[in-house]
Formats: structure tokens, sequence, C-alpha cells
């Protein structure tokens, strides 16, 4: 951000720093809406919210009290520091400063360090209060979950699916909010959760990379897409095609290695994929079926041939496949014919022989009427490898995670973080960032506001406090037209 800092003396009364700053925002800020006592009738860009930094730590390295006493006490944007150490064991992410269960305050608190727990603290206020202000759920993320292959391991799809299973209905997801979040009052009773933290994590939320993209449909409107990582890791998606045209991706995972892969899928969900070696022209198969989740239950891979560029079909009622691939010496096709054996998760193959056929195309599938079509390229911000899909209703979608939390923009982030993000953040200490972020419509947090002279015109919309309940913080947010 190129904003000048502003010029402002310290004060060593809190009230006077909080008149002073009201009386400047009524003359001084640009065209926003800044009401002496704010109503629903507020932009949500616009208020100004009680929040605290580091929730979870209550009276640890601070005074905020527990997580029920904070929302009682009108804070509506609560922090959760998480890590997926355990995951596979907790089937839960766990919460902490520097590690699970650092400076964490159990009194008036869960008694686990399990962000379940805590998440449902959060609802279950929320659900006995179902008139406050929009509540801000923002996750810390201190470790990388793009290096967590599966569901099962703690992936960003669990982390959507802990999020929808305890806010439920109230919970307004980032998917449904074409742009600006409206007002307060339109917003009241429902929750908003928030990524901040690992920028891997975050910028692997907004899109996914990879290379040799291929993808199937079926008449149940499933889909399947798999890719190469460019470095032999293989990749899958799965979705569902909707009414509108546009594919909801469900599960993502690692589950093999190689490069340039293709997959079948017949009506029942079952499917066939074949790859080659990332180090030899061997040519490998999978059998996998989807669940009722999205997940892929995988065979192991089995090999079946030598080449390069496999490609395959079903071609007869979901038990037949037809795999074209390349001689990689002379460039000659050709096929195999397979027949599936789906409770054995096996592929019985025959008639192996040259084809002048040439080989499907990988990248796009059908369904009756129904396409699919996969492909790279740039996107926005998004870089050349960026995974992308069409269909006949629509022309080009990134192939990524449901967006159901809000991705937070911070000084030094990828350009694909700032595309579009409506909450931006930086420490308290940093004015201009602050400023000029505001002035740009954007929703601010300023993390450790931990004494009235870090105040700004226009002000941090959560400035966000160790000490939520000391008469400076109090008097500048009562003064600042604070929301609840």
């Amino acid at each position: 951000m190129t904003a000048p800092r502003l010029t402002r003396g310290r004060r060593s009364s809190a009230a006077a720093v909080a008149l002073a700053i009201a009386g400047a925002v009524a003359l001084t800020a640009p065209a926003m809406s800044f009401a002496a006592t704010p109503g629903d009738g507020l932009p949500f860009a616009s208020a100004v919210l009680r929040a605290t930094h580091n929730s979870y730590s209550g009276n640890v390295g601070g005074s905020r009290g527990s997580i029920t006493a904070q929302l009682d006490g009108g804070v509506r944007f609560v922090e959760f520091d998480v890590h997926d150490n355990g995951y596979a064991a907790n089937h839960d992410y766990s919460i902490g400063h520097n590690s699970p269960g650092d400076s964490v305050d159990h009194t008036g608190n869960p008694a686990s360090n399990l962000l379940r727990d805590w998440l449902q603290t959060v609802s279950a206020w929320s659900a006995a209060h179902p008139a406050h202000a929009p509540l801000v759920v923002m996750l810390d993320l201190k470790d990388d979950l793009t290096d967590n292959p599966s569901f099962a391991a703690g992936n960003l799809s669990a982390l959507n699916q802990e999020l929808r299973d305890v806010f439920g209905s109230r919970l307004l997801m980032a998917k449904d909010v074409p742009g600006a979040l409206g007002t307060i009052g339109s917003l009241r009773g429902r929750v908003l959760t928030l990524l901040s933290g690992d920028a891997g994590s975050r910028t692997e939320y907004r899109r996914d990379v990879g290379f040799h993209p291929a993808v199937a449909i079926n008449a149940r409107g499933q889909v399947v897409e798999v890719h190469d990582s460019g470095s032999g890791a293989l990749w899958y998606w799965t979705g569902t095609y909707g009414a509108d045209g546009r594919i909801t991706w469900l599960r993502h995972g690692r589950y093999d290695a190689g490069t340039t892969p293709a997959v079948a899928l017949n009506d029942n969900g079952q499917l066939v994929e074949v790859h080659k070696s990332q180090t030899a022209d061997t040519l490998w198969y999978h059998v996998g079926t989807i669940g009722t989740d999205g997940d892929i239950t995988w065979s192991p891979s089995r090999q079946y041939d030598t080449g390069v560029q496999p490609t395959i079909r079903f071609t007869n009622g979901g038990t037949t496949v037809r795999e074209v691939h390349r001689s990689p010496s002379s460039g000659q096709n050709w096929n195999w014919i397979g027949t599936l054996d789906a409770g054995a998760m096996t592929v019985a193959w025959s008639g192996n022989g040259k084809t002048s056929d040439a080989l499907f195309d990988p990248a796009t599938a059908t369904a009756g009427s129904t396409r699919v079509s996969v492909r790279t390229g740039a996107d926005g911000a998004a870089p050349a490898q960026t995974l992308l899909y069409s269909t006949g209703l629509v022309p080009s979608e990134r192939i990524r995670y449901v967006q159901t939390a809000f991705d937070e923009f911070q000084a030094g982030d990828a350009a694909v973080l700032q595309e579009g993000a409506l909450f931006y953040a930086s420490s308290a200490t940093d004015s201009a960032f602050i400023t000029a972020a505001r002035r740009g419509g954007h929703i601010v947090r300023g993390w450790d506001f931990d004494s009235a002279s870090y105040a700004t015109n226009p002000p941090a919309n959560y400035p966000a406090t160790n000490h939520p309940s000391d008469g400076w913080y109090t008097t500048l947010l009562t003064q600042s037209g604070a929301v609840s």
C-alpha cells in the first residue's frame, strides 16, 4: 500500500484520543458512512466492531476472558490459531499459539484443544443470540494444509466440512457473496469464517495448479478430474454437475505418482484411471469408486503395458473400457480392451494391437448432452498452470475448493489473494496499510491493537485487542460507534 502514514501525537487520555478520532472521522473521512451510533442500515464495510486477538488465550498474555464472556461483552470477531498436528488421530484440528495447547486458557472454555469444541462454543452462543451483529470467526492457519493428501488427512475440504457442520444455516459462505456484504441489519445472526495465516494454504484455497488435466463425467452428474503436479504426484478432484452448468468440487486428494493421467467413469460411480510412470515408459491403472461423500476408494496401482499418452473411455454399459496409447519409439497408436471387475477392483485386459484410431481426448468428456472440459491457463491473477473447467453453460471457472470461508489479504501476499478480497489485515502499528485499505472500501483488521494511540482515521473495522474490557478500549470503540 502507498498511502502516507498519519502523523499523530500520543495522548495520555484515552477518552481524549477517542473523541478526537470521532471528530476527525466526521470531518475528514471519505465518502463512507460513519454514524455516531451505527444501526442496521450501516454498510458492513463501514462498521466498527469489537474484536480480540488470540481469543482462545483468555487471560493468558492479556485480559480477554472466556470466549463466551468476550461474546457477551460485544466482541464480534474471534480468532483461533489452528494446527493440523494429530489430525489423523483426532479427526480434528487443534488450537494453540506456537503448537497445540500453547497459550490456551481453558478457564470457562472447552477442556480440549480440538477446534470443533471451540467452534461449537461460538455456534451455541450465536444460536442463543439470534439478533447479534454479524460474527466473524477467523482461523489463523499455523500449519501448511496443502501437504495433507486427502480429506481424511485434514486438507481444506475437511476444514470446509467442519465449518458447515458446526455453523449450519447461520454460516454465510463466501461463494454466496458476489461483492459487498450488505448492511449490518441484513447480516444479523449470521456467522462468517475467515482464513488467515499460512499463505500457501490460503492461496491453494483460491486456485489449484497442475499439468495434463483429464476429466470424466457420468449421467448422474458425477465428475472426476485427474492431473499431475509436474513433479511426480498424481492428484484428483471429484465434483457434481449442477443445473446451472457449474461444478461443485467436493473432494481433493493425492492418489499416486506418475504423469499424463486419464480417467473413465461409468454411471455407477466406478472409474478406471490410467497414467504413465514418471521415470519410465510404463503404463499403469487404478480402479476406483466414488462414495456418497464424493471421495474415491482406490485400488492399488497395476502395470498393464509400456507406452506414453494413455487415454481411456467406457464403451459398453459401464463394464468395458477401451484404452488407446502411443508407442514411445515409433509414434504408432496401440489399444487394449478391458473388462472391469468392480468387486475385485481390477481390469482384465485383452485384444492388444495396433490401431489407426486417434487417442481419445482426455481433457473433454460428455454424458448425453452434458459436456465438461478441463485445461490449464492464467485466470486473472492466478498463474498459467491454474486448473480450469468449462461446460456448455460455463465458459471458464477455476477448479478449487468450495469458497466456504473468506480469505484475508495481508501486505506481501500473492496477487491472487488480493484479487476480490473483502478482508484485509495488518499489525495495528501499520497505520498506512489500515487507512489505505479502509479508504479502498475494504474490511480491515489490525491485530495487537493494545493502545489507543494505534487508532487511525478511518478506524480499523476490527481493532483486535488482547484487552477488550480495558477502559481505553471500551471508550474508543463506543466513540467509534461500534456495533454489537
